[in-house]
Parts: structure tokens; C-alpha cells; sequence
């Protein structure tokens, strides 16, 4: 008999049923099934007996797959396999996440992945024909998961124009929102902002499905609407019983870049979020806040690297608002310009040496570490920046002034 023979006996409503046709297969392959959606949500199980592992037990109970199994799937390289290929694939015991033995398959339709069949074969001697029986299966179910696929696009593509007017301010009034996130099953909650991911390419389908892919195995109790917009995504995320919510978030968007950069190998890419705030129709503000963060760092990679919070940008947020206040009023620092001056004619670096003497708050040894000298060569620089400028750099408001004009400077270069 050959392999789809044992699949034909089953019945219309078997094939219609997720619940009867997981039975049908793990009856097959005599092993337990789970069949799950693109995202490992489960969208139906085998009975099994009581020799299960933890793994599929937790699922089971989830309704999806945990975080560190999936996770440990990636690092085994058995996810990039699944993605890549039509052909079942064998997924040794992995014992730190409670998984045993499988084997799995992804359901593809063209090159979309609609899902996956994961049979637990601790119990069972894997055969070339039970390999077969799993493609086999993937054929089956994929109509289910692509009516599943189907129904999710439509809802998604459905709230897009809603999300779109909460970010430009077109919706303002409370009730009209509420009803709007009812209609559409967003539930808000009172700690909200927008996060923003940028790439430094163009977004392919590739970068966007690993990216909608992570966020909704990894970071789905958070994101409650997401878009793509030409080179960045930006997300609705809700941060209600988190502790720390800036902490959260910024652990959530760096965790993000390093895994999506790591799979895909990428690079370029950066992440920035505005202020939460208790209601929807703030939204507007922590989306230019946000944009904000990430035009920044653009503009002063080296400074704002590690930052990510509108909220860690201190006097950065003030930095284009004083530029266009000091191009109205014509205004130049005196000091600054007879240092580059002096730069120009003797080849010197006593504009570069105060900028880093002023960003290591006037520390010389941090200050001549970061610009690869001796303390003594720093030290002897910073007097002669303080004669040829006619600088007091025990001055406090000097100083800080000529911090922010040497800012300014860098985000005008």
C-alpha cells in the first residue's frame, strides 16, 4: 500500500475536523501530533498517552509553543531547516527545554510557511517511510492552514487603517477608539507607547516575515498592532503589569535586533520607543517620540548607541529645537571657531580633544582613553584650549554651552 493510501481513508469530516485529523495522523505515524500554526499556536492535538515530554505537555497548556523551545530550536538550527525546506526533518531530544525526539515538517504554500506538524517519537523507530507519511501529512492539513493563514492576513490588513490614524492624531475622541479597538479585538491596556524598528535596507519579504515571525512567537502579550512602513516597523506595544516597563521594552527591542540580524545576517538596523502613556489616543506623541529617537541616532551613532527611550535622550531631545534657534538667529560660538582656526592652520586637535574632554564630564583619564593619548598630552591640550579659546573651564554654564554647540555641530555634519 503506498503512503497517501493510508491518508485516503480519511473520511470528510475527519479532514474538516483539526482535532479528528491530528488523531488520523498520529493513528498513522503511532506517535503523538501536534499541528500548529506559522507562529506556534496550536491549532490542534493528538490524544496521546501519559509518556509525553514536558515540551509538549507545556504547549499543550499555552496553547503555544514556549519561548525557550523555540529559541532552542533556532540555535539547533532545526527552525532555519523547517523555512528552508518541504522535507521532514529530524529533531534530536533537547533536554534543557524538556523536548524529546521529533520529527517535523513545515506546511508550505508556495513560499509561504503556513505551519508545522511535529510528531514526539521518543516511543517509535523513525523510518524512511514514517518521513514520507510526515510529508504526506503536510499535504493534508494545508488547506486548514492556509483558511487559518487566510483569516489572520484579512484581520491584520483590517486594522491597519485604524492603527494608521491613532499614529497621525486623526482619532482623538476615547469612545470612538474604544469602539474602533473593539470592533477590530485590540485590547488596550494603561501603560502604551510606540516602538519603532529601522532597517538600513529595504524591507524584503524575507526581513518581513522573520520579522512578524518573532513578533509573534516572542513578543506577542506585547505588540498589539504592527505595520510596516517602506524602511521601518513600527509597533502599538502594551506594557501593562510590567514592572519596569522602559527596562522591558528596551530588553524586548534589543533581544529583537540580535535575533533578526543574527538569522538573517543583516546589519544596520536600530530601535527606538517614545513615552507610555495611559490612553490610545496619545499615541501620536509617542510616535514622533520615537522617530525622534531613531533620526538621532542617525545623526550621532557613537553617542546614542546604547540608547533607546525617548525618555534616555536628556538634552539630545533639545538638540534640533536649539539647532533651528541658534540658524535664526545667525548665531556662532567665538570660542569653538578660533579653536578650529588654530586646528586648521597647525594641524592640531584641540576642538576634537574638547568635545571628548566635555562628553567624559571633564574626567582627563576617560577623556585621553577615549582619544587614544597620554593624560599628560590631554592635560597639555586642555591648556592651550584654554588660552587660544579664552575658555574658563571651571565655568559650568561655559561649559555646557560649548557642549551643546559641539552637539549641534555633529548633527548638522
Amino acid at each position: 500500500m503506498s503512503h497517501s493510501a493510508d491518508y485516503s481513508k480519511t473520511s470528510r469530516d475527519t479532514l474538516d475536523s483539526p482535532e479528528g485529523l491530528a488523531d488520523r495522523i498520529a493513528e498513522i505515524l503511532e506517535c503523538p501530533i501536534t499541528i500548529e500554526d506559522a507562529n506556534h499556536r496550536i491549532i490542534s492535538y493528538s490524544k496521546h498517552d501519559k509518556n509525553v515530554d514536558e515540551a509538549r505537555i507545556a504547549t499543550i497548556m499555552r496553547r503555544s509553543v514556549p519561548e525557550d523551545v523555540i529559541t532552542s530550536l533556532w540555535e539547533s538550527g532545526v527552525m532555519s531547516r523547517l523555512f528552508e525546506s518541504n522535507d521532514p526533518v529530524f529533531v534530536p531530544a533537547i533536554e534543557k527545554v524538556g523536548l524529546g525526539n521529533r520529527i517535523a515538517v513545515s506546511v508550505h504554500k508556495h513560499h509561504d510557511v503556513l505551519g508545522f506538524i511535529w510528531a514526539q517519537t521518543n516511543d517509535t523507530t523513525i523510518t524512511n517511510e514514517k518521513m514520507s507519511l510526515m510529508k504526506d501529512a503536510a499535504k493534508l492539513v494545508k488547506n486548514q492552514l492556509h483558511q487559518h493563514h487566510l483569516k489572520k492576513k484579512q484581520s491584520e490588513e483590517s486594522y491597519q487603517e485604524f492603527f494608521w490614524q491613532l499614529l497621525v492624531g486623526h482619532l482623538q475622541q476615547p469612545g470612538e477608539i474604544s469602539q474602533q479597538a473593539k470592533r477590530f479585538g485590540l485590547a488596550f491596556g494603561n501603560s502604551l507607547c510606540i516602538a519603532m524598528i529601522e532597517f538600513g535596507c529595504d524591507i524584503t519579504p524575507t526581513i518581513e516575515k522573520h520579522a512578524y515571525y518573532l513578533i509573534e512567537t516572542l513578543y506577542q502579550p506585547y505588540a498589539v498592532c504592527r505595520i510596516f512602513n517602506e524602511n521601518q516597523l513600527i509597533m502599538l506595544v502594551n506594557l501593562e503589569s510590567t514592572p519596569n516597563p522602559n527596562n522591558k521594552l528596551k530588553t524586548l527591542i534589543q533581544d529583537f535586533i540580535q535575533k533578526l540580524t543574527a538569522r538573517l545576517n543583516i546589519g544596520h538596523v536600530k530601535g527606538g520607543f517614545g513615552l507610555t502613556y495611559d490612553s490610545p489616543e496619545n499615541m501620536k506623541d509617542s510616535y514622533r517620540q520615537a522617530m525622534k529617537v531613531l533620526e538621532l541616532k542617525e545623526q550621532l551613532p557613537d553617542s546614542l548607541q546604547h540608547v533607546y527611550g525617548y525618555h534616555e535622550l536628556g538634552i539630545y531631545q533639545f538638540l534640533q529645537d536649539l539647532n533651528a534657534i541658534r540658524n535664526r538667529d545667525n548665531y556662532r560660538n567665538d570660542a569653538i571657531e578660533r579653536l578650529r582656526a588654530y586646528d586648521k592652520k597647525n594641524g592640531s586637535a584641540l576642538v576634537k580633544t574638547l568635545h571628548a574632554y566635555l562628553d567624559c564630564d571633564s574626567n582627563v583619564h576617560n577623556a585621553a582613553k577615549q582619544i587614544h593619548v597620554h593624560t599628560n598630552t590631554l592635560n597639555y591640550r586642555l591648556k592651550r584650549i584654554t588660552d587660544i579659546g579664552e575658555i574658563d573651564l571651571k565655568d559650568t554654564n561655559q561649559k555646557i554651552t560649548l557642549y551643546l554647540d559641539l552637539l549641534i555641530e555633529k548633527i548638522n555634519d
